[in-house]
């Protein structure tokens, strides 16, 4: 990428707070940051093969067809790397990259100028596109399928609409809600991804890159020390590297090794399967105050002093997926799992549901 070209002129009456320039690139001597641990081609992205190698085909073929590849939608749970790979295609495509999001495009006429102003093989990336207004959305659609905006002129009876064409561009939008995308805008997608929660073996490998670059020393077994606690989440794998990172500048450590890992995460209240305090005292809340349950969510959210959407939102899935909990009709019901992982024994009447 040019980083010498100066797009800022063409921007003129675009809304300063849904759209800023980014670089794949870092800059000068910038200290290390999550822009930094962000790989900037797709050979040094870790994990999902299955999808880089789909995504490897599709940008190959568009650079011997000499056009912008098709639009991409990015799906799947926060922190697997949508924005990342956003970066990547960019990078590999050797063309700038607008980033914006859904919720900061307040109006339809905040896209609209922000399309105008796009260069020919331009990448844009709308973050949490399921979030976009009505509006936005509609005029979204026909200017990712004809490449055009219609510009409305005047107002009341008098007002008429002026079609204004748009260079060839690529869109690259993001969600973690793919079933909050209408219909009709996630047809306009020539290319749908979706990333997967990553295995330990993979988390471990991301982890050793980006301590790497961090700077951190690790004894061997730390990586998948992290890696267990990460919940298969390369974000998370990263913030709990960081944290381990101060408890070895702290306590003037050379090498990390796995005790030092458990003991500087044992401090947040991160246990050997990731579950942090919030997720350890809704299972306490089911077990011991509920016998195992079921208990429904406002009551269980009341125990724990949490909001019922943060308990169903942040713990939930999690639990869910690693097979601490069970969602039922009549309510959550903590598993054997649960009951083992706390220290106890399911009393009769939970074993018999399993």
């Amino acid at each position: 990428m040019n980083e010498s070209l100066d797009f800022g002129t063409s921007n003129t009456g675009a809304n300063e707070e849904s759209l800023r320039m980014v670089s794949s690139q870092p800059i000068g001597n910038e200290p290390v940051s999550d822009e930094e641990l962000r790989p900037h081609v797709l050979d040094g992205f870790i994990g999902q093969p299955r999808l880089k190698a789909q995504l490897q085909l599709f940008l190959d073929a568009a650079r011997k067809r000499d056009v912008p590849p098709d639009h991409i939608l990015l799906a799947g749970p926060p922190g697997l790397g949508k924005t990342t790979l956003a970066m990547i295609v960019a990078n590999e495509l050797e063309v700038p990259i607008r980033v914006t999001s859904g919720p900061a495009v307040q109006h339809a006429g905040d896209l609209a100028s922000i399309l105008s102003s796009l260069d020919t093989g331009e990448v844009l990336f709308i973050d949490e596109i399921h979030r976009l207004p009505r509006a936005a959305e509609e005029l979204l659609y026909i200017a990712m399928e004809d490449f055009r905006v219609d510009v409305m002129v005047g107002k009341g009876p008098g007002a008429s609409s002026i079609p204004l064409t748009l260079p060839r561009f690529t869109v690259i939008g993001a969600t973690t809600r793919e079933g909050m995308l209408p219909s009709p805008l996630r047809a306009r997608f020539g290319f749908t991804a979706h990333l997967d929660f990553y295995p330990h073996e993979e988390l471990e490998k991301l982890i050793e890159r980006s301590a790497n670059v961090l700077g951190v020393n690790l004894d061997e077994g730390s990586a998948h020390e992290l890696a267990l606690r990460s919940r298969g989440t390369p974000r998370i794998a990263n913030r709990l590297l960081r944290r381990v990172r101060d408890w070895a500048i702290v306590h003037d450590l050379i090498v990390v090794r796995p005790a030092d890992v458990k003991e500087a995460l044992a401090l947040y209240q991160i246990d050997s399967e990731g579950l942090d305090r919030l997720d350890i005292a809704v299972l306490n809340a089911i077990v011991r105050n509920f016998n195992g349950g079921p208990v429904g969510l406002n009551n269980l959210a009341a125990m724990v002093g949490e909001e019922s959407e943060t308990v169903e939102t942040v713990c939930e899935p999690y639990l869910v997926r690693e097979g601490f909990l069970i969602r039922t009709p009549k309510g959550r019901v903590a598993t054997e799992k649960a009951w083992q992982h706390l220290g106890l024994t399911p009393s009769d009447d939970v074993s018999k549901l399993f």
